[in-house]
């Protein structure tokens, strides 16, 4: 029994071993180094909670923390509208070509972001790209998408480009795994198309759904590609606390504030955290 016993935890050793180095350890570290604080005058001193408290009080911080969940408000949701208009546009079976279009939209989710960032980038230029030849084409000055006004929104498109595929292939799977009789009991019922979606389909999708907008809340507050690329070509827009990540980044790499970067990174996360379990708290609430 005791041999049995161990068995299992032979099957799992390798996993825990793979999750323990690459996940926990890192997690440990940066909690160790949260507690610290290096000083130009009297070194590394430990501090307790010191940099937690200075993070509460960042007003960069929370400036970065308000931008990516304006960013989640108003992005996520546009993304996967599209991503169920477009799910159910390839399962109706009246769209010539689906397979096509269902590559074509997934395409761009195999794009690497620093790629599709320097795509999107150029052709925002109002110098050169696509807006300046707009612009010229039409004989008037197209506002600037990488001007601090639009630049969220600039971003936005680059990411629903990036992602809408991916959430359109999770809600198409789900699509495809629907009952064939359920879809035979409503035609002899009479129901129609709309019927049919809000009736059959929609309640089928909101698993997926919810799954799509728990990753999709977790890459915006993760937002870091996007606005680290664009700020070459808006160094002026885009500043170093545009994004969280984007504040740790630079508070590591180009203040050498090691240990408060940490503390960003684990206030941030326990923020994400939060905000998924909501989400997916409130969401099988509702399904209930």
């Amino acid at each position: 029994m005791r041999r049995r016993s161990w068995a299992g935890w032979r099957f799992v050793a390798p996993f825990m071993a793979v999750f323990a180095l690459v996940f926990l350890a890192p997690i440990g570290y940066a909690i160790y180094l949260s507690l610290f604080r290096t000083r130009l005058i009297g070194g590394t001193t430990f501090v307790g909670l010191g940099n937690y408290t200075k993070a509460v009080g960042d007003p960069q911080f929370w400036s970065a923390f308000g931008r990516v969940a304006l960013f989640l408000v108003v992005q996520v949701p546009i993304m996967l509208l599209l991503a169920l208009l477009l799910a159910l546009a390839i399962d109706s079976g009246r769209l010539h070509g689906a397979a096509f279009f269902r590559i074509a939209v997934f395409l761009p989710y195999a794009v690497p972001a620093v790629v599709a960032t320097l795509l999107w980038g150029f052709m925002y230029g109002t110098q050169f790209g696509l807006v300046a030849n707009l612009g010229d084409a039409l004989g008037v000055d197209l506002p600037d998408p990488l001007s601090p006004r639009y630049v969220l929104a600039s971003i936005g498109n680059v990411v629903t480009w990036e992602f809408v595929g991916y959430n359109m292939l999770i809600l198409y799977s789900a699509l495809r795994v629907v009952n064939p009789a359920l879809y035979e009991a409503a035609a002899l019922d009479g129901a129609g198309q709309l019927r049919v979606i809000r009736a059959i389909k929609l309640p089928a999708l909101r698993g997926p759904l919810l799954i799509a907008t728990i990753f999709s809340i977790i890459g915006s507050f993760q937002l870091f590609a996007e606005p680290s690329i664009l700020r070459i070509l808006a160094p002026n827009t885009i500043p170093t606390y545009f994004t969280p990540n984007l504040y740790a980044y630079y508070l590591s790499f180009g203040g050498q504030q090691y240990n408060y970067a940490a503390t960003v990174a684990i206030v941030m996360g326990v923020l994400t955290m939060a905000v998924a379990y909501a989400v997916q708290l409130r969401g099988l609430r509702r399904a209930a």
